[in-house]
């Protein structure tokens, strides 16, 4: 196998996870699914490029049976065992050579186990869904996971023509043939295989026309109940574009499950709620709102670290409080108070730039995330704290970013350096005072 890259650094929080040496630009995935048995036949192309000479390299992949793997259209050598598809090629592969992957494989696709449960392709009462972040891709394709290795999808799934499909970008295909629909979406923003999503169900839908078109689908049991509690979408998606700069992609989904979920759950262009966050009073909004934001902060800028998950979930609190502020609740300085004190009373023991595998999820990341941006607000003022985060999101647009490149873009917007700000926010553990 071969070194490290120069200048790329190896995933210390998810070492069984993702591969060097090349770089995939496009999958392509052809899925047949049985929805009764959890049934996958599929075939998988990658479009992809080696970064270093290649003699073999590594797919990630789930407990599938593995048919067949073609390189540039000619049978190559294969070894699937422990999640990981190590391939060899007829013949070795230069650097900067362009190459294609084809896997064909079935089975019945299952969770990644992880410490946070089971992530990726799960089995619904009646349907299915795909829950991959962080690390859920391989459970139902073979793939280089890696957040920072982003690129464009098709997605073609046939089943059941009494189901709906949904998968993220554009729908640009529906073809009926028998008892069977196949529906083709494709994504041509660059983006991670953990965002990769498939959702199936007995949904209806209803199209939000708008600047920023909006989707719904949901089960016909909750219809009312959506519509109202998604009323106020297209008002939160203008007030978002003021703060952070036009929606990054060409539409949105919103697909409520016919289930209850535990959180809600971000993919690119798309979130998916269950039916437990949807009571006809708009109780869940603030998941709205933090959903939405991850289209920006998430989606659209992806983590090259995972250690950065704040650069995410931070950014996504912090608009719940910003959407209360716009939207004539209370201001997003009452919602800071609050959770100081709350913080201020759990141990201290974090560092939210760097928090640890088994603390990325921790509900102080989140909640200590707003608060870092809020201090930082609170520091520059409105006039220099919004155009910043503007600036931020049109410079890494569809890119990948890191907790240093936000810290120097700060630096360079105000008025006076916010280093100390950040050295006792991001890497001190004792939760700081507000300024």
């Amino acid at each position: 196998m071969i070194e490290d890259a120069p200048g790329v650094e190896r995933c210390t929080y998810f070492p069984g996870h993702g591969n060097e040496g090349y770089q995939v630009g496009h999958y392509d995935l052809e899925l047949d699914h049985r929805v009764g048995p959890n049934r996958l036949n599929a075939t998988a192309r990658l479009s992809a490029v080696a970064t270093a000479p290649l003699v073999r390299f590594d797919l990630d992949l789930g407990p599938f049976r593995v048919g067949k793997v073609l390189i540039d259209g000619k049978p190559g050598h294969f070894r699937h065992r422990r999640d990981k598809l190590n391939v060899t090629p007829p013949r070795a592969l230069g650097s900067g050579q362009r190459f294609t992957v084809e896997v064909r494989y079935t089975g019945n696709p299952r969770p990644v186990s992880s410490p946070w449960g089971g992530l990726g392709w799960e089995q619904l009462t009646d349907g299915s869904l795909v829950a991959g972040q962080p690390i859920g891709a391989p459970s139902w394709f073979p793939c280089n996971d890696r957040a920072d290795h982003k690129a464009s999808f098709r997605i073609s799934v046939t089943t059941a023509s009494a189901y709906h499909v949904v998968a993220n970008g554009r729908e640009t295909g529906r073809t009926r043939s028998g008892a069977s629909t196949t529906w083709v979406y494709e994504q041509d923003e660059p983006m991670a295989p953990y965002l990769a999503s498939v959702q199936i169900g007995r949904y209806q839908t209803t199209e939000v026309h708008g600047r920023v078109a909006q989707r719904l689908a949901y089960p016909s049991t909750a219809a009312a109940r959506v519509r109202h509690d998604f009323g106020r979408q297209g008002e939160m998606i203008a007030a978002f574009e003021e703060r952070f700069g036009p929606y990054p992609f060409g539409a949105y989904t919103v697909v409520v499950a016919d289930d209850e979920l535990e959180i809600p759950v971000e993919a690119q262009g798309m979130s998916i709620f269950g039916t437990n966050h949807v009571d006809g009073r708009r109780g869940a909004e603030r998941l709205v709102a933090h959903e939405l934001a991850h289209q920006w902060f998430g989606n659209s800028l992806t983590l090259a670290r995972w250690r950065d998950i704040w650069l995410h979930e931070g950014f996504a609190t912090y608009a719940e409080w910003l959407w209360s502020e716009d939207s004539g609740g209370e201001p997003a300085d009452e919602h800071a108070l609050r959770w100081h004190r709350r913080l201020a009373e759990q141990p201290q023991d974090l560092v939210l730039a760097d928090p640890g595998v088994e603390l990325i999820f921790d509900d102080r990341v989140y909640k200590r995330g707003a608060l870092t941006l809020h201090a930082l607000r609170r520091t520059m003022g409105d006039g220099r704290f919004f155009p910043m985060l503007r600036e931020w999101t049109a410079e890494h647009r569809h890119g990948t970013v890191t907790t240093e490149e936000f810290t120097r873009l700060a630096e360079r917007h105000a008025a006076q350096t916010p280093e100390p700000l950040f050295e006792s926010w991001l890497y001190g553990r004792r939760l700081p005072r507000l300024p």
